[in-house]
This record gives structure tokens, sequence and C-alpha cells, in this order.
């Protein structure tokens, strides 16, 4: 494949891509949250889903979208980019809008989720993930 020209410089620069640099940790901290929302989740939906079925519910939810921005996040690509982008935003509106719900009406949750608390039993990763992915993503824009 025939690298981009510029009329007077030459070859035009390449810019790294989203899974390098700080794109790996990304991808690492998404697929590590992937495994553990759905492992999590699948357990609790399959022994004790009676228990509290919209937080185990929520997880799922979670694991799924954490699935999605990691597989992004490894395809790479101006389309991968986007989607990425529009997941973590909508994981950031998951998250403070779940972490509000915990925190403003507890029983509805008698257990917790990924996103309760903001991530408070995931050291705030949960909340942090997002935006620094919504960062990186921007931040690669060609």
């Amino acid at each position: 494949m025939a690298e981009p020209t510029t009329p007077k410089t030459g070859p035009a620069p390449r810019r790294a891509g989203i899974n390098t640099g700080p794109g790996k940790l990304l991808v690492t901290l998404y697929g590590i949250f992937t495994v553990g929302a759905a492992s999590r989740s699948a357990v609790q939906l399959s022994t004790r889903f009676h228990e509290a079925p919209l937080a185990y519910i929520l997880s799922a939810i979670a694991a799924v979208v954490y699935a999605f921005i990691t597989l992004s996040l490894v395809r790479g690509g101006e389309g991968a980019r986007k989607a990425a982008l529009t997941c973590c935003a909508l994981e950031l509106f998951g998250v403070l809008a779940v972490g509000t719900w915990t925190l403003a009406e507890p029983s509805a949750f008698p257990d917790a989720t990924v996103w309760s608390d903001y991530g408070m039993g995931y050291l705030f990763i949960p909340v942090a993930l997002p935006l620094t992915g919504l960062w990186w993503l921007r931040a690669r824009h060609d």
C-alpha cells in the first residue's frame, strides 16, 4: 500500500492508532473489566437472579459495553474510534446515572452493580475509564 503524501514534504506523518501507547492500557483495563463484569453477572443471573434482578442485569449490560469498547480499541481505525467514543460516552452516562440512582434509592439495589456508587467497589475505575477513554479517543482524532 502506498504511503500518503503531501505535495511538498513527501510522506505524510502517520499518527499512532487508538490501540498504541496509553491505548494499550485502555485495551487491557477494558478487557479485564469485560471478563470481570461478564463473569460476575453470569454467575449472579444464573444463581441469584431473584435477589437483585436490576443490579445483575445492569452488570451484564456493563459487561457488553466493556466488551464492545475493548473490541473497538483492538480493531482500531476511524470507524472503530467513533464507535468506541460513542460507547465511552454512553458508559459514562450509565455510571453517572446508576451511581446517582444507587445513592438516591439504595433499596432498588439490594446488591451492588459494577457502576454502583460510581464504581466505588472497584476503586472508582468504572468512572475513570470512560473519562480516560473519551480523552484518549478525542486526542487520536485525525
